[in-house]
């Protein structure tokens, strides 16, 4: 195992910023940069042996700065979609801007992927990097001053293990997940409609229109286009006449992830690309994930010169409900003033035999 890091640029402000480097005996590896904490490479080796990058992203910061797509980000202090962009908590509203529709989506505009974070441990003998920073009390209109880690492990099975923790002085929402894009083919190969994907959940969200708020209720997937119990082309049914897909143009909906309870980490879902080889295993202490194709990506000018289009990479977010802060039936992404904040998911990548 080895980490090593380089100078990936200057932002607007002339801060430098740096990008680790974590390599495993194989040759396998992970970058990062300590810009938004953003995951900026995964480069596995497909069925023939060839390293290929399996994420979304671009080649300098400017794109980065930029990055309506959230390619490769940590989303904080909320990930996904609150109503109108309120909330309250203990009595108080909190206000929060709008930069979707009429609601906030992952905390934006100026969210914790726009934000310098300061390395906290750099571990050899882990092949892992831990990131961190004080989300100040009100930043976007969070309370609290949130002091928050997000460590990234790349193992020698050739698995990217994300952990967050962190601690408020006040009552706030904590619901943070990575918003990187996969495409197990390569990035800049193509749509990733010819994917196979399971996800273990029976229950979804739906959603009440082309806003995406969820109903506040859970549906069954079972007989409809949103059962991915067994493993099914993300394309197979992607455009089909049923309601929930017309309004959000494809998939971009939350699953209710089977066998959760607090702190157990299982298997929520897989993919596989059978051009490659290349499979990935999902495992979180999650109850929810959020599945987006990639329907709203357009002309995004990538790395290596490629030009990313409608549903070149698919994302599964790991999460509670959207709105649930809004929603009494929902998993409670509130976090009490001096409790930790603990959550842990991976992405491991294989061969399918």
């Amino acid at each position: 195992m080895s980490i090593t890091e380089r100078k990936f640029g200057e932002l607007k402000t002339g801060e430098p910023v740096r990008l680790f480097h974590l390599e495993n005996a194989s040759g396998a590896y992970a970058e990062v940069l300590d810009y938004g904490a953003l995951l900026v490479k995964v480069c596995v080796p497909d069925q023939n042996g060839k390293l290929l990058d399996v994420v979304l992203g671009y080649d300098d910061l400017k794109s980065y700065e930029k990055n309506g797509c959230f390619f490769g980000a940590v989303i904080g202090r909320s990930g996904n979609r609150i109503e109108g962009g309120r909330f309250q908590l203990d009595g108080q509203e909190y206000v929060l801007a709008k930069n979707e529709n009429d609601n906030n989506l992952h905390s934006g505009p100026d969210g914790f992927e726009k934000k310098m974070w300061k390395v906290e441990e750099c571990s050899e003998k882990e092949n892992s990097i831990t990131l961190g920073r004080l989300s100040p009390d009100g930043e976007n209109g969070f309370p609290g001053d949130f002091h928050i880690s997000v460590k990234y492990e790349f193992t020698e099975d050739n698995e990217l293990k994300i952990t967050y923790q962190g601690e408020s002085d006040k009552t706030t929402i904590a619901n943070l997940t990575n918003h990187s894009y996969f495409n197990l083919s390569g990035e800049g190969s193509g749509d990733i409609l010819d994917h196979f994907l399971t996800i273990h959940g029976s229950y979804y969200t739906p959603v009440r229109d082309s806003a995406s708020i969820p109903t506040g209720v859970y549906e069954e997937v079972a007989g409809t286009p949103m059962d991915f119990t067994k493993a099914k082309r993300i394309g197979e049914e992607i455009d089909a006449d049923f309601q929930q897909l017309v309004y959000t143009g494809g998939y971009d909906h939350n699953y209710v992830t089977d066998h959760y309870a607090k702190g157990n980490v299982r298997l929520i879902a897989s993919a596989y690309s059978p051009v490659t080889g290349i499979a990935m295993d999902v495992a979180s202490d999650c109850p929810c994930v959020q599945f987006y194709a990639g329907n709203f990506v357009h002309d995004e000018k990538g790395k290596n010169g490629h030009i990313y289009g409608k549903r070149d990479g698919f994302c599964l977010e790991t999460q509670v409900e959207p709105n649930a802060v809004n929603t009494a039936d929902f998993h409670s992404p509130v976090l009490r003033a001096g409790e930790t904040y603990r959550s842990v998911t991976s992405y491991r990548f294989y061969i399918k035999k």
